[in-house]
C-alpha cells in the first residue's frame, strides 16, 4: 500500500455556507455511481482506507449508502459531515470512522440544542455498530463552549478527548487555507500529501492533498489516466524531493500554514 489514506470528493456541493471555510468555485456535481467504480478498481493495492472529504457535504449524495456499501468491500470508509444529515446513514454498519464538524451550525434550520440533540440520537445508533466517532471544532467559534457544555452534558467529561466507547473531541487550531490570493508565504517546509495522502476531486482530478479545494495542483485525471503513471511524473517527484529537504516547489504549497503549523506547535 502506498497510502495511508486517499480523499474523495464524491460531491463538492454542500448544505452550508460556513465563515471558516473556503468554498469552492467550480462546477457544482454529484459523481456518479460507475465514476464512482472505477475510481474504486483504481485505487486497489493503494490504499486500504477511503476518506469521503475535500469539499462538499457528502451525505447530501443521494447515493452515500450504496456508495459507503460498496466501497466498504475493499475499503474501511470514513466520512466528514456537518451533520445536518447524520440520520440518512444512522443504519449503516459499514462506516469505519464519522468525524463530525462542529464548526457552524444555521439558525435558520434548527436551534443549537436541536441540531446537538439530533446527532447524539444517530451517534448512539453508529456507535452500537462499532462505528468511531470523533467531534471536531476548528479555530474560533463564538458558540465553541456552549458546544463543549453540551458535550459535557452528554457525555459528562471532555478529559483526555476521550467521551466514551468509540467517541472522541478534538479541538485545533484555525489554519490558513492554501490560496493564490492569500497573504501568506514560506516556500520552507514539509508536507504530507503525496507522501501519505492524496485527493480525488468529483470531476476525477487528482490532487496533492484535502486542501487543494480548487484543483490548483492538477496531477491528473483518474478516469483517463493510471495512478502509477501520474505518481511517477517529473512534477509529483519535484514535490516529494522538495518535501524530504523542506522546501515548497509549488506555489500553492507556499501559500498554506496547515503544516507549518503542526511543526511549529510540536504536534
Amino acid at each position: 500500500m502506498r497510502f495511508k489514506k486517499v480523499y474523495i470528493e464524491i460531491t463538492n456541493k454542500c448544505n452550508l455556507n460556513c465563515s471558516f471555510c473556503i468554498g469552492n468555485e467550480r462546477k457544482k456535481k454529484f459523481m456518479t455511481r460507475d465514476e464512482f467504480l472505477i475510481i474504486l478498481n483504481k485505487l486497489k493495492g493503494y490504499t486500504k482506507y477511503l476518506y469521503f472529504h475535500l469539499m462538499g457535504e457528502p451525505l447530501l449524495h443521494p447515493d452515500i449508502n450504496e456508495f459507503i456499501n460498496i466501497a466498504s468491500e475493499d475499503y474501511y470508509i470514513n466520512i466528514t459531515t456537518n451533520g445536518y444529515l447524520i440520520k440518512r446513514i444512522e443504519n449503516n454498519k459499514n462506516i469505519r470512522q464519522l468525524n463530525i464538524s462542529l464548526q457552524d451550525f444555521d439558525s435558520k434550520i434548527s436551534s443549537l440544542d436541536n441540531y446537538m440533540d439530533n446527532i447524539f440520537k444517530s451517534v448512539n445508533i453508529l456507535r452500537s455498530n462499532g462505528v468511531i466517532i470523533n467531534y471536531r471544532i476548528w479555530g474560533k467559534n463564538e458558540l465553541k463552549n456552549k458546544i463543549k457544555d453540551i458535550l459535557i452534558k452528554e457525555y459528562g467529561s471532555l478529559d483526555n478527548h476521550t467521551l466514551s466507547k468509540n467517541v472522541f473531541f478534538s479541538e485545533e487550531e484555525e489554519f490558513i487555507w492554501p490560496s493564490m490570493s492569500n497573504s501568506y508565504y514560506n516556500d520552507m517546509g514539509s508536507c504530507q500529501g503525496l507522501v501519505t495522502h492524496i485527493g480525488i476531486l468529483v470531476d476525477g482530478s487528482i490532487v496533492p492533498c484535502c486542501l487543494d479545494s480548487a484543483g490548483v495542483i492538477t496531477l491528473g485525471n483518474i478516469f483517463n489516466d493510471e495512478i502509477e503513471h501520474i505518481l511517477n511524473n517529473d512534477r509529483v517527484k519535484t514535490m516529494i524531493d522538495g518535501f524530504k529537504h523542506n522546501k515548497k516547489r509549488e506555489k500553492l504549497c507556499c501559500k498554506c500554514n496547515f503544516y507549518d503549523r503542526i511543526i511549529k506547535n510540536g504536534k
